[in-house]
């Protein structure tokens, strides 16, 4: 069990999202695993499900790194030069975060009394 621990901790958050989606499937071995990874990736199937956990590894990773107001404040920049102002202002508004991380958001759009 030690060595199974050890090997699912180098993989990471990927490796315990893996883990729960297979203990909750309710099968054993290959059948667990095949059926997990085409749970995780919905109409994507099992491509989609590897996907997913890589995708995870990424966002995992630069959250350790930048925390998740950079992180946030980086994504909204980046849409901001291609998506309408009035757009990320509503979504932001919308996002389940701390009164505070939402007003730091619209400063970094510039969204203003009219867009709120």
């Amino acid at each position: 069990m030690d060595e199974v621990v050890r090997k699912v901790a180098i993989l990471g958050l990927p490796g315990v999202l893996l883990v729960v989606t297979m203990a909750a499937t309710g099968f054993a071995g290959a059948a667990a695993m095949t059926t997990a990874l085409a749970a995780l990736g919905g109409p994507f199937g099992m491509i989609g499900g590897i996907t997913v956990l890589g995708i995870a590894g990424l966002v995992a990773d630069a959250l350790s790194k930048y925390g998740i107001d950079g992180l946030l404040t980086g994504i909204y920049l980046e849409r901001k030069n291609k998506e309408p102002k009035e757009k990320l202002c509503k979504e932001i508004n919308d996002l389940p975060i701390s009164s505070d991380m939402k007003r730091k958001l619209r400063e970094v759009i510039g969204c203003n009394d009219n867009n709120l």
